[in-house]
This record gives C-alpha cells, sequence and structure tokens, in this order.
C-alpha cells in the first residue's frame, strides 16, 4: 500500500502541465465556460449594488416607479445569472465527463499493451483501483475543480472592486477577520491532508481485499474460512470507516468556524457602520449592501477551500495514475517490422536463456527444432521451465540471451500481433468472458462466421452439449464460465482454438481437467487437428503424449533428453522414471477401485 500513502504536493506544475493536455482537445469549450464563469461572478457581485441603490435612491426619494424598475432589473439579471449558472454547470460536467473518458480508454489502452512481467508484481485490486477510483477524483477536477475556480476568484474579486468603491473604511473592518480565516484554513489544510491519506490506503486494502476473496470464495467456502474473512474485512472496513469519520470531523469543524467568522466580521460591521449611521456619515443602503457583500465574500472563500482539497487529492491521483502510463514494462515492436507471409510453422530455439529475475535462469541455454508439422511433446517436474517456453515463444516476456525464430526469423524482428495470430494456445485454466458461447469462441472476430464456429466445435466434441443447451450457440456465459462445467470450459477453449485456424497449435496441461471419456474424444479431435500444423503438447498425462513426433524432457530448466516415446523408454533416464511412476500410480489406483 505504499504507493497509497504517497499524497505529493498540494499542487503540482509538472503534473498539471500533463492533465491539461487532456483540455486540450476541448479548449474552445473550457473557454468558453470561463467566459461564463466571469459573466455569473459579475452578476453575482451587483447584486448589493441594486439593494443600496433601492434603499438610498428610490426609496429615499419615494421613486415608486424606478423602485419597479429597479426591481424588475434585479429579477432580470438573477434570471440571466441563473441561465447562465445552468449552461456553463452542464458544460463544465460534459467536459469533465470527456475528459476522463479520454485518460480512462488511454489508461486501459495502456494496460493492454503492459506485458505479462508487469502484473506478476502489480495485483489486480490496485490497478482496478487506478482506472476507477483514482481517475473519478480527476473527475472532480476538471468539472468542478478548473473551470468553476475562476467563479470563486473573479466573485471574490468583483465583491471586493464594489466594497472599496462604496466604502473603503467598512471593507477594511469586514476584512479584517482574514488573518483568522487564513489560519483556519492552514489548520484544516493539514489535518484533512492526514486524514485522506488514511482513507487513500484504507480504500486501496478494501479493493485488494475484495477482489482476493471474491475471486477466492470457493477455497473460503469449502475451507468453511468464512467467519475468519468476515472478521478480517469488518476490521478493515472498520478502519476506512474511521478514516473516514476522521476525516469529516475536520470538516464540521472547519465549515461552521467560517461561517463563525462570517458572523464575527457582520458584528463588526453593524458595530462600525451604525456608529457612522448615527452620526448620518453613511447610508442605510450601504450598510445593507455590505452585509450582503459580507455574506457572499465567505462563500467562495468556502468554495476555494473545497477546491483546494479537490485539487490535492486530484495531484495524488494523477501521481499514481501517470506513474502507471509511464510505465515501459513492455515489449515493443518493431520498427520497421518484418512482415510474415505463408508461414509454414518451423521454430527453432538457439542457446536461449531466460530468468523472470535478474540472474535466477529458468531456461539455461535451451537449444531445439521443431519442423512444419511435427508434433512436440514438453515433459518434466514442475518448474522445469515448461511453460515458459510457450511464454517466450509468445512473446508474453523478453528472452536474455539466444535466438528464437520462426520459420528462420527472429521473433524479435516481428510485429507481436503477427506472431500471436499464427498460434493459438489452449491453457489448462480456462478463462471465458462474459457474453454467449458464440462470441467466447470467436472473440468478437467477424471474419469468424457462425459455420466455422460449429464446425470448429463438431471437431473438438463440443457441439452436441452446446445443441442440449436451452439458448444452444447464444447460450449467456456468466463470469469465468460459473454456469458451466470444468470439462465443457475446456472444449469450448479447444473450439476457440481451432477456429481461428492457427498454424502453430500449443496445448499447455489441456486435457488434465476433463473426464476420461471427454478426454478420449479430445485426444481423437486432435489427432486430426494437428495433421498438417506444428503443434507444441506440454502434459503430466505421458499417455496423451506417446504419439508426439519428439518428446523433449526438461529438468531444472535444461534440456536432459530428447526422442520418440520408444527410444525414451530405451534410454531408462528421467522420462523413464516418470512413466513407471505414473504407471505405477495408475496401477495403484486399479487395484484399490477393484478392492472396493
Amino acid at each position: 500500500m505504499h504507493e497509497e500513502e504517497i499524497l505529493g504536493k498540494a499542487y503540482d506544475s509538472r503534473l498539471m502541465k500533463r492533465l491539461l493536455k487532456y483540455l486540450k482537445p476541448y479548449r474552445r469549450y473550457v473557454a468558453l465556460g470561463i467566459i461564463m464563469s466571469i459573466a455569473v461572478s459579475a452578476m453575482e457581485a451587483v447584486r448589493p449594488w441594486f439593494t443600496k441603490h433601492a434603499v438610498d435612491v428610490n426609496i429615499a426619494q419615494h421613486d415608486k416607479h424606478g423602485l419597479l424598475m429597479t426591481a424588475l432589473w434585479f429579477l432580470g439579471v438573477l434570471f440571466l445569472r441563473g441561465a447562465i449558472q445552468y449552461a456553463n454547470a452542464y458544460l463544465t460536467q460534459w467536459i469533465g465527463q470527456k475528459t476522463i473518458f479520454d485518460l480512462r480508454m488511454e489508461l486501459f489502452a495502456h494496460l493492454q499493451q503492459l506485458s505479462l512481467k508487469f502484473y506478476d508484481r502489480n495485483p489486480i485490486g490496485r490497478l482496478i483501483t487506478r482506472v476507477t477510483n483514482d481517475i473519478e477524483v480527476l473527475n472532480e477536477m476538471f468539472s468542478s475543480g478548473i473551470v468553476m475556480v475562476f467563479s470563486d476568484v473573479f466573485t471574490i474579486i468583483g465583491i471586493l472592486y464594489f466594497m472599496f468603491s462604496m466604502s473603503w473604511e467598512l471593507a477594511a473592518v469586514s476584512l479584517s477577520v482574514l488573518p483568522l480565516l487564513f489560519y483556519g484554513t492552514f489548520l484544516f489544510r493539514k489535518k484533512a491532508r492526514e486524514a485522506y491519506r488514511e482513507v487513500r490506503i484504507q480504500l486501496a486494502r478494501i479493493n485488494t481485499f475484495m477482489q482476493e476473496h471474491i475471486t477466492g470464495m470457493m477455497v473460503d467456502q469449502i475451507f468453511n474460512r468464512e467467519k475468519k474473512s468476515f472478521e478480517k474485512f469488518s476490521e478493515i472496513n472498520g478502519l476506512h470507516r474511521d478514516a473516514n469519520v476522521k476525516s469529516i470531523f475536520y470538516y464540521s469543524w472547519f465549515y461552521p468556524g467560517v461561517e463563525l467568522i462570517g458572523a464575527l466580521a457582520v458584528g463588526l460591521i453593524v458595530w462600525y457602520a451604525g456608529v457612522d449611521a448615527l452620526k448620518g456619515s453613511i447610508t442605510i443602503g450601504t450598510i445593507m449592501a455590505f452585509l450582503q457583500f459580507n455574506e457572499m465574500f465567505w462563500r467562495p472563500i468556502r468554495d476555494l477551500s473545497e477546491k483546494y482539497n479537490i485539487m490535492q487529492t486530484a495531484m495524488a491521483s494523477s501521481e499514481r495514475v501517470f506513474k502507471l502510463l509511464d510505465d515501459q514494462t513492455l515489449i515493443p515492436n518493431p520498427q520497421p517490422a518484418v512482415h510474415l507471409e505463408n508461414v509454414r510453422g518451423q521454430i527453432e530455439f538457439r542457446h536461449v536463456w531466460f530468468a523472470y529475475i535478474d540472474e535466477e535462469w529458468v531456461l539455461k541455454d535451451v537449444s531445439f527444432t521443431i519442423v512444419p508439422g511435427e508434433t512436440v511433446a514438453f515433459v518434466g517436474h514442475t518448474g522445469a521451465g515448461k511453460t515458459t517456453i510457450i511464454n517466450l515463444l509468445c512473446r508474453f516476456y523478453e528472452f536474455q540471451r539466444g535466438d528464437i525464430l520462426i520459420d528462420g526469423i527472429d521473433i524479435r524482428l516481428l510485429n507481436k500481433e503477427d506472431l500471436r495470430r499464427q498460434m493459438a494456445i489452449v491453457l489448462q485454466d480456462v478463462f471465458l468472458f462474459s457474453g454467449d458461447i458464440k462470441s467466447n469462441i470467436n472473440l468478437g472476430n467477424d471474419e469468424i462466421s457462425l459455420d466455422r464456429i460449429k464446425a470448429a466445435a463438431r471437431v473438438v466434441g463440443a457441439h452436441k452439449f452446446i445443441e442440449n443447451l436451452p439458448k444452444h450457440y447464444d447460450e449467456e456465459v456468466k463470469e469465468r464460465g460459473a454456469t458451466l462445467s470444468v470439462g465443457q470450459k475446456q472444449l469450448i477453449s479447444f473450439a476457440r482454438a481451432l477456429a481461428f485456424s492457427p498454424t502453430i497449435l500449443i496445448l499447455d496441461e489441456a486435457t488434465s481437467s476433463v473426464d476420461t471419456e471427454t478426454e478420449i474424444l479430445i485426444q481423437q479431435a486432435i489427432r486430426k487437428l494437428l495433421q498438417g500444423r506444428t503443434s507444441i503438447v506440454i502434459a503430466h498425462r505421458l499417455s496423451t503424449i506417446q504419439r508426439a513426433n519428439k518428446i523433449i524432457v526438461m529438468h531444472k530448466g535444461e534440456i536432459r533428453e530428447v526422442g520418440t516415446h520408444q527410444e525414451l523408454l530405451a534410454l531408462e533416464g528421467i522420462y523413464y522414471k516418470l512413466y513407471k511412476l505414473q504407471y505405477k500410480e495408475q496401477e495403484t489406483a486399479v487395484l484399490s477401485n477393484s478392492g472396493k
């Protein structure tokens, strides 16, 4: 949570300059909003003048017609001010929404470009906070901060102008309480800053906790941890509540304090002006106007204090958002890039070294070649580096040494999109999006027709269960495919991979989550599908890869054995031990079941 603790400056010119760039497309509307704010401020400041004129001129001279005209002009100014204020409020909110829409889209697009290495070290809850809470804070600044602050400033300037024009002595008396206001504002800013930091910390904790525990709800329930999780959430939620109550406490003191200072100013005006009025050196209309000016003067002061708070929170949020936008944990496309045409599917690793962290090597001097149309299986203990090979081939991570080639072309010379367009991956942990079956197979690609989707589903054996669903291929899929079985989700992922007709097909433990009957169906389909395609298969079940053209045995990031199933058994090495171990486990399971 250390990032949430950093508030930065209340105003940072560097950050503000970057924020203002997002207003550039709407600069004409911003200028219009500022002009309207000035107009509203001028009409606000002129109101007490009508009171003074009505009392000192129209009423004093018993001018009924003049009083009526003053009242009508006053009413007209009020209506015009109300209309402009409405238009200005709508315009500023519109500017704010447009600006944060652009910023949020830029942030999401940037997140899509970042490599998996970035997501390895950043919790999802924090990223969600950036895209939602932090962006929403910036909306307040864009909509009610930058433009509306002009209204408050010009209102104060207008009021001071009229006050000093009418009576500089009364103006000085009414402003004599400003030192109290400045001290109170300074104290409030300091305390509110500390309280806001605590609110941000607790909010980030809530987001992270919620994301983690909702995702892991099954584990919570199966191990009866609901009470424990509830108590932990209650503790975090309580700290968030207390932090908010603390910040509200400071506000509850500040605003009444401003009102009290304003009331003190009223008392001073009445006392000083009353003495002058008895002497006849000041008019009643002037006193009434000053009382109105005094009331109006403190309102923008309070608003500016609120704008300061908005500015402070916006600076903190923008710092975090820009830090995320500036993160360059990505694998850039080369300029210019080599274009892939008529891909055959030959894959070659030449002395590849890779480490996720510093020089803690996960792959060590790995070299192999897969010829077009060949099926190659990778086996080995957990952590041997099998999945890492796929991650590097797809350019999810950048390798440190060596070369990886597709059809003799270094993949670092290719656009990532071109490279990945040639591949399809079926993972053990299938991810389905909210939507329907059809959209989860073609992933929104309109070039993949419904007939092509059905053809792919028939090949992998998914068509039968899909047709039994009430809406068939239009059946709704809940978040992460919650309404489907593990086997059904796996079949859909197979159909998805095949619908894209890849040159290179990658199966990473793709059959480990299905039952034996479904696995047999899939294996039959896979044998047909792998014909004419380069394929990489990672599997713990050695029975599923016996037909592979070549089996590569990995151990601690190195290639130890290469050969066919029979050749590796004859070596009686690592593969032989793995096979014997699995055979013994299967034999034990069969004997156990027969005993029952």
